[in-house]
């Protein structure tokens, strides 16, 4: 019973939660306390370890955490173990901390009249400040600048973000917390919430400097130091640490100016001076940092800059929001709903954005009544903001992952690998000869110096620091340079339409008026004389959000453009008009002054009534009621009229059917079909005894019904110049283009076939969506462009998956609805489909994190307005917005159009392969030297310190930095570079460079010791058969001192033949065409390369003594001089064929080219596929009901693990289903062909394996 009781508190102690959970910071927790013995034998570790086991638990926290405590549980933890559930799983630790509060949570209600505090988190100073409340212990953490708070109720710790946690509706934000806090219950809430500000404290550059050097890179550099100095290799040492040097200080400075630029951009405008009001009269100034949730601030006429999120609850306010959007069209904020059912809905600042002010957005002016000030009720203050989570982001990144960065860790392993077999081989072969204990240490351990680069990671980065250069000089500006080498391998990109495939602006192509359920004639201009006065024309001039600033009238560009087309002019009183307009102060539209009243059209207005019209209230756009509506008075009438505007199908739904001419879907879709944006207008005369008051507390729902159709402004779209051709450029390389919209469907489709996104002999298929009812469940219709579905009657059309020339296009309300109630599809549609109209923001990037679960490597380009959830969630966003203020994408255009898409993928693809270039040539050189010096290891010798620094520094690095410059090839290629360096053509690229450079050191060192004149080597050996005079003077002055056998036959051979081999692999390495422009046109890689060569030929063939004593060479015969000059010309010669004949011809064109190439010239855009796979696709799917597999109906790349478990999972479904046919023998053997090539195919890449991606696991077709 005892133990049954004691391994229950142990599970119960070693339970996990989760925090955050379903958000994107979710994490995993646990509880840990302190153990003493655990910390005494850590103790004893370090010292015994001399400090490597500390660092070990510095660079590794859950060893830390866990090797110095025991579990326990949460609530009683010091100690917490955090780990993110991503991909990338990072761990974190956390100390808990205790505080005493009147309260257990920031919305308790205390009861009694609190003094007044200034906040203080300090335990005595809390009992001070609330002595007339028993004071709870309450714990917290605190992790990336956010505080988690211990919550007995859910056991948990939780994060208070603001009034959005009291889940309350916006009907309760007016009468529960319009009236602000009392002095006492702010300092009580900001014991939880803390001071109202975004600090970004600088570091001071000795944190920042032990922080760098804790590095694991250099702290493997140190230790090389070290041993290096302790073999008297002082300059190699010296220059090892003078490059160091030069990083850190390097590195310490970028990162103390990021830190600075950051504060600096938050600190700017974070701290002001706000009128709170405490009850409902009394208004006092404060600063913004003793904001807290609850408060209610007073928002000045003449506008600030937002320091906390915000609700308006009173008045109506214009805001500049490019800090958070990128767009810098002001937008008009509204104060929340307080009647109807729009208030009895919850509130949240991501669904009720258009009354929300965001922190750090710029209000511009406010819109107020007499006597009454723009209020507003702080909803999130501090980190919690949209402003602060922006900053976390940036403070806090998430870890690039990029297969390349991965197989580099692994490839790092296969090199420390070799390194130990290089060690157990130095350790046993000095052993056998008797070598000194002091010796065989330092030469073991050198082995593992020489083959780990310690210039790797500076080498790697040189190509990207070159590619942002470039890419800065053609206007694309980078924030996260490690996302260029993505660039290189996207596959997909999605593209917005207004601003990004066509013209910001649009043009007013003419207006088409309906009259008693009828369509008129259409008209080209709305400014003419007998139409300026009509309903229709009013409710352009009237139904938008336009405002003068600065005298300047300002707003959405759809708006400008409707409303200049007018000729109307647009008036807002001054504050002065104001007090004598009791109690309205409207904004006035007025027709021209040339103008009369016509009676001539059925909607025109009587002759006795002015054609003034102030508009009373806005109801602004929203994206996605897909509407905007105001409520207006002419003046001279008693009643007040709604006017409004939106989408066609949304605007007719609101109006009287007997209004919406019968033919209104035909007319509408013969201007969608030609690319034209329609906007319906629609007009309702209000009842007379409505007031100004009543009108400003009713929803929008109750003005926008009941609705008369005034008929449709038809906007021409241009699309860009840059647009089809660059399209085309993306086409030819095969990567796949889709169109994200939030535009009419057949207007964007209308655009796709205009600017060759699809072809014109391609079909197009809508996929309509309805969500469930009562009596039906939801369902799916397919109708192709070209034949709209007959009413009542259904028509079955076979659609053959194998043939390329058709598209599917889907709206916003169709993905929901298949994303909910169809999930099994989604992954289906969206490999064939091409244009998603009526799209949300959110559901953009919901699509694109779809088309990332399926392998694709996604860019998505947009103007920066409704793209920035896409543009960040995106591998690469590229914003074509030119403000600095927009930080939503990695990549920030200057031109407006898309031609830097290309532009962008050519300088990824050359980055690319240029890392993969450099990671090959430091790899190789690590290994050819490696080679060298377990040659001479076996003759008991080495390479001499400034051979060591030759190779290094005159070698290695000068090469390295400079083959990095290739700029990128003029054009895109249908070939893609390749992801990952675990692939046949690199692995085969090389292993044969190892074993060719191997094979011709060991042809050197053994030949050497076969010729007539080779002899142990003394300072007295003369086999030049030069004058005893020279060989005093030069070589063998210092011979009797070369106490490390240095100078020897050997070691002079090995020397010349490595250091030709290093020339060799870089220019071997060093490819041009078809990702980087030729090495020739890189003149400082040719010069490096030119003078290396020459150099090293003129002291090979004519020895100068002088050189030939610094690198610590001997004299030999010229025989063997030549000799070595036609090995070094072998190893070149072999090194070039296996490169350039075999790999780049033969093989590519028998094994390689189907898998890393799509087949060029075939018809329409390319076939939906996974990465890598090119043209074939291995569709693992089974849509069997016995079937659980989570990988049902998924494409995926055969070479993955999960291809792996979806083919077993999809072979024991046929095996168990019931249904199963005589074709079940054919359908498993494919299943099993699959299972097991696949893992044979992951390590044998050479073999060709077409075959493999042309079949199918056809379970669908047995069991569904």
């Amino acid at each position: 019973m005892n133990l049954r009781c004691c391994i229950s508190d142990r599970m119960k102690a070693a339970e996990m939660k989760i925090i955050n959970q379903g958000l994107e910071d979710e994490m995993e927790v646990w509880g840990y306390r302190p153990c003493l013995w655990k910390r005494v034998l850590v103790g004893v570790g370090v010292v015994c370890s001399g400090g490597l086991l500390l660092l070990l638990l510095y660079w590794l926290p859950e060893w830390g955490v866990k090797g110095t405590c025991t579990h326990t549980s949460l609530r009683e933890a010091h100690t917490l173990l955090l780990r993110t559930t991503d991909e990338f799983r990072q761990w974190f630790r956390a100390k808990v901390h205790v505080m005493l509060a009147p309260g257990k949570k920031p919305f308790d209600d205390l009861g009694l009249p609190l003094p007044n505090g200034d906040g203080d988190l300090s335990v005595g100073a809390a009992q001070e400040k609330f002595p007339h409340r028993k004071h709870t212990l309450i714990h917290y953490f605190t992790h990336h600048s956010t505080k988690y708070y211990w919550n007995d109720v859910i056991q948990n710790f939780e994060l208070y973000k603001g009034l959005e946690d009291l889940n309350v509706s916006c009907a309760g934000v007016h009468s529960d917390h319009s009236s602000g806090l009392s002095k006492a219950l702010q300092d009580f809430r900001r014991l939880f919430f803390g001071e109202n500000e975004i600090a970004v404290r600088v570091p001071s550059l000795f944190k920042l400097l032990i922080k760098e050097v804790l590095n694991p890179f250099y702290i493997f550099q140190l230790f090389s130091v070290i041993l290096w100095s302790t073999e008297e290799y002082y300059y190699y040492a010296s220059a090892i640490v003078f490059m160091s040097v030069i990083s850190i200080a390097t590195s310490l400075y970028t990162i103390k100016k990021q830190y600075v630029m950051l504060h600096d951009m938050v600190a700017a405008h974070s701290v002001v001076r706000v009128s709170v009001c405490r009850g409902s009269d009394d208004i006092e100034e404060a600063m913004s940092t003793e904001l807290v949730p609850g408060d209610v601030i007073t928002v000045p006429a003449n506008g600030m800059i937002m320091p906390c999120d915000a609700v308006l609850v009173q008045g109506t306010c214009i805001v500049n929001e490019s800090m958070l959007t990128g767009e810098s069209v002001p937008v008009t904020k509204t104060s929340l709903p307080c009647a109807g059912e729009e208030a009895a809905a919850e509130y949240s600042p991501d669904e009720h954005k258009r009354h929300t002010l965001f922190c750090g957005t710029v209000v511009l002016q406010t819109r107020f009544y007499t006597g009454e000030a723009v209020k507003a009720v702080v909803v999130r203050t501090g980190f919690c903001t949209e402003k602060g989570q922006l900053v976390r982001s940036i403070l806090y990144p998430k870890p690039t992952d990029f297969r390349l960065y991965r197989d580099a860790y692994l490839f790092l392993l296969c090199l420390v690998g070799v390194a130990m077999i290089g060690f157990i081989y130095t350790i046993a072969l000095s052993i056998m000869n008797k070598v000194d204990a002091k010796t065989i240490v330092t030469e073991s351990l050198d082995i593992i110096t020489i083959t780990i680069p310690p210039a790797l990671p500076a080498a790697m980065t040189a190509g990207i620091v070159y590619a942002q250069r470039r890419l800065k000089k053609v206007g694309i500006f980078c924030i996260s340079p490690q996302r260029i080498n993505m660039c290189g391998q996207l596959n997909l990109v999605c593209f917005d339409k207004t601003g990004t495939l066509t013209e910001d602006g649009l043009d007013l192509w003419g207006i088409h008026m309906a009259e008693d359920g009828s369509f008129s004639s259409p008209e080209s201009e709305a400014s003419k004389r007998s139409l300026v006065n009509t309903t229709f024309v009013a409710c352009m001039a009237a139904c938008h959000s336009l405002t003068t600033i600065d005298g300047q009238l300002s707003g959405d560009p759809l708006d400008l453009k409707m409303f200049g087309a007018t000729g109307w002019t647009l008036e807002e009183p001054t504050e002065e008009e104001t007090a004598l307009h009791n109690p309205i102060m409207p904004t006035v539209v007025r027709p021209p002054k040339h103008s009369s009243p016509q009676t001539t059209q059925n909607d025109a207005l009587p002759q006795n009534v002015s054609s003034e019209i102030g508009i009373v209230r806005q109801f602004p756009f929203s994206s996605a009621l897909q509407r905007m509506s105001v409520v207006v008075r002419r003046l001279g009438q008693k009643h007040m009229d709604a006017f409004l505007k939106g989408a066609p199908e949304v605007v007719a739904g609101l109006c009287k059917q007997h209004t919406v001419p019968q033919s209104f879907t035909q007319t509408l879709e013969t201007y969608t079909r030609q690319g034209f944006r329609v906007i319906a207008l629609a007009h309702r005369q209000l009842e007379s005894k409505l007031s100004w008051h009543r009108v400003q507390s009713l929803s929008r729902e109750l003005i926008e019904t009941n609705m008369e159709f005034l008929g449709l402004v038809i906007m021409q779209n241009k699309i860009k110049e840059q647009t089809a051709s660059v399209l085309c450029e993306l086409h030819r390389a095969d990567i796949r283009t889709l169109m994200v919209t939030g535009d009419n469907m057949l207007t964007a489709i209308s655009v796709a076939r205009d600017c060759g996104m699809i072809r014109p002999h391609e079909r197009v298929i809508i996929a309509d969506a309805a969500p469930p009812t009562d009596s039906q469940p939801a369902s799916i219709t397919w109708n192709y462009t070209e034949s709209a579905a007959q009413p009542g009657g259904n028509e079955t059309v076979e659609i053959n998956v194998d043939d390329g020339t058709y598209h599917f296009a889907v709206n916003g309300k169709a993905f929901a609805v298949i994303t909910e109630h169809f999930p099994q599809l989604v992954h289906k549609l969206v490999l064939r489909a091409s244009v998603f109209a009526r799209m949300a923001p959110d559901q953009k990037t919901q699509l694109v994190e779809v088309l990332q679960s399926l392998d694709y490597t996604v860019g998505m380009c947009g103007d920066g307005a409704n793209d920035c959830g896409a543009l960040k969630r995106a591998h690469s966003g590229i914003s074509l917005s030119e403000l600095e203020a927009s930080v939503a994408a990695p990549f920030t255009s200057s031109a407006s159009n898309i031609s830097c898409v290309p532009n962008l993928i050519r300088e990824g693809r050359a980055a690319l392969i240029t890392s993969f270039c450099v990671f090959k040539f430091m790899a190789l050189a690590s290994i050819i030297q490696y080679m060298s010096v377990l040659f001479l290891y076996s003759i008991l010798s080495n390479l001499g310190d400034f051979q060591f620094l030759f190779i290094d520094i005159a070698i290695i690095l000068i090469t390295v930095f400079t083959m990095s410059l290739n700029p990128a090839w003029k054009e895109l290629v249908l070939r893609r570079p390749p992801s990952s360096l675990i692939s046949g053509p690199l692995l085969f690229s090389v292993l044969t460079q190892i074993f060719t450079c191997l094979a011709f050191q060991a042809l050197a060192f053994f030949l050497v010791q076969q010729q007539g004149w080779y002899e142990t080597w003394t300072p007295q050996s003369d086999a030049c058969n030069v004058s005893r005079w020279s060989d005093s003077h030069s070589v063998n002055e210092t011979g009797s001192h070369d106490h490390k056998n240095i100078r020897n036959y050997e070691n002079t051979s090995l020397f010349y033949v490595s250091c030709f081999q290093y020339l060799a692999v870089v220019i071997v390495f060093s490819k041009g065409k078809p990702f980087r422009q030729p090495s020739y046109k890189n003149w400082p890689f040719m010069l490096s390369c030119v003078a290396l060569y020459s150099f090293l030929l003129v002291i090979l063939l004519h020895p100068v003594p002088a050189i030939d004593g610094f690198l610590e060479i001997v004299c030999i015969p010229h025989d063997w001089r030549v000799t070595l000059v036609l090995i070094i010309l072998g190893n070149a010669a072999v090194c070039l064929t296996f490169e350039i004949l075999i790999l780049d011809n033969i093989l590519w064109r028998l094994v390689f080219r189907d898998r890393f190439q799509g087949a060029a010239g075939s018809a329409g855009p390319p076939l939906a596929r996974t990465p890598q796979v090119g043209k074939r696709l291995s569709m693992l799917c089974c849509v069997c009901s016995h079937c659980t597999s989570p990988y049902r109906s998924v494409f995926l790349n055969p070479e993955s693990p999960a291809a792996l478990h979806a083919t077993l999972r999809c072979v024991s479904c046929v095996m168990r289903c019931p249904n199963k046919d005589t074709n079940s023998c054919r359908v498993l053997s494919d299943c099993l062909f699959s299972v097991i090539f696949t893992p044979v195919h992951f390590f044998l890449s050479s073999i060709k394996s077409s075959v493999l991606y042309e079949r199918r696991c056809t379970c669908m077709h047995v069991c569904g």
